[in-house]
């Protein structure tokens, strides 16, 4: 069931009236949820479903919904199962032969690109990027051709190291944009390139709340040689030396040696 992202007027009186209705309300935060409950006038028993409890608490709430009980699954904000704990729950229930029925509302990832102004007849959302840099840097070399707009969460804390990753791998000149705090009192969405938005950072663009960052696809997708090439100075750099595996690389492809360097990038290595 989707809850406000922020704006308490954004839940619906749909979901309202199931939160009045159901058994048993499964939350991701427990004391959020019950400050939710009460400020639309709605008693209802709340019991605790996150990433740490879910393994257990997972056939402790199927066996109750077995049992003929309704319960109502939220998460702290927004839509569960969306970079939240739920969807074991719900696949858990469907092979219960239990009713999963969806309950529509806000979503942080479809509010901020309705405000982004990049494309979005296509996208991909990519959730919380690895906090660690070797994974991240991973993470986002694997999206390096994508020509889809792309979508990420990121905490405050780890904003600015993420911006820097995100230059390094698509471009300080990659259209971009930034939604901060959506749907509470000091929304705001910064668009730019990821080089100026970085600037902005502490700013034009305050380090406070929670953030939504997009980034434009790459409008110039790696072409089939050049994914050769990078695919196989990746094999031949796990045994080569990085300047003789890029020269054999070239050999390989046909690519001149400059064109394999900037395809993988070695001397960032």
């Amino acid at each position: 069931m989707g809850t406000p992202i922020g704006n308490l007027d954004d839940l619906s009186p749909r979901a309202r009236d199931i939160l009045g209705a159901v058994d048993l309300i499964a939350a991701e935060d427990t004391r959020r949820t019950r400050g939710l409950l009460s400020s639309i006038g709605v008693s209802c028993a709340v019991t605790s479903y996150q990433e740490h409890n879910e393994t257990e608490a997972t056939p402790k709430l199927v066996e109750r919904l077995r049992a003929g009980e309704s319960i109502a699954l939220v998460s702290d904000a927004g839509t569960p199962c969306i970079s939240d704990p739920g969807w074991r729950l719900v696949r858990a229930a469907r092979e219960a032969g239990v009713a999963v029925l969806s309950v529509p509302g806000p979503s942080a990832v479809v509010a901020a690109l309705t405000v982004c102004g990049l494309p979005t007849d296509r996208f991909v959302f990519e959730g919380f990027l690895p906090r660690r840099a070797g994974p991240r840097r991973e993470r986002l070399a694997c999206l390096r051709a994508e020509t889809r707009t792309m979508v990420f969460y990121e905490s405050v804390h780890r904003l600015e190291q993420t911006l820097v990753a995100l230059e390094a791998e698509f471009g300080v000149d990659r259209p971009a944009a930034i939604a901060r705090e959506l749907t509470k009192l000091h929304e705001q969405t910064r668009h730019g390139t990821l080089g100026e938005l970085r600037e902005q950072l502490g700013a034009a663009l305050p380090l406070k709340g929670e953030f939504v960052v997009l980034v434009a696809g790459n409008r110039q997708p790696v072409g089939g040689s050049e994914a050769e090439a990078e695919r196989i100075f990746e094999l031949l750099s796990r045994e080569l030396p990085p300047k003789r595996a890029v020269a054999l690389a070239a050999e390989i492809t046909g690519l001149t040696r400059n064109q394999v360097y900037r395809i993988t990038r070695v001397a960032e290595r």
